[in-house]
């Protein structure tokens, strides 16, 4: 799955559209490699991203292409 899409379906990031401008601005990560919006996401990733001086990083634990908001929670790992 993309990123950009992943992000959003995960709730980390609220819209795809910021999404895709943070993979731009090279602020997310891939295991350690810089994302771009179409970057594939898989099961086990460890994705980091910068919200200026914050970084939240986590790693990626089940992949869905819809999740109600209840899920979304179990789709990631906050490390």
């Amino acid at each position: 799955m993309r990123i950009d899409k992943f992000l959003k379906i995960s709730r980390v990031i609220k819209r795809r559209t910021l999404a895709h401008e943070a993979c731009e601005r090279q602020k997310v990560t891939i295991n350690g490699k810089i994302a771009k919006p179409g970057s594939t996401v898989q099961e086990g990733d460890i994705v980091e991203i910068r919200f200026g001086e914050n970084t939240v990083r986590f790693r990626v634990k089940r992949i869905a292409e819809h999740a109600r908001k209840e899920e979304a929670g179990e789709m990631i790992e906050i490390l």
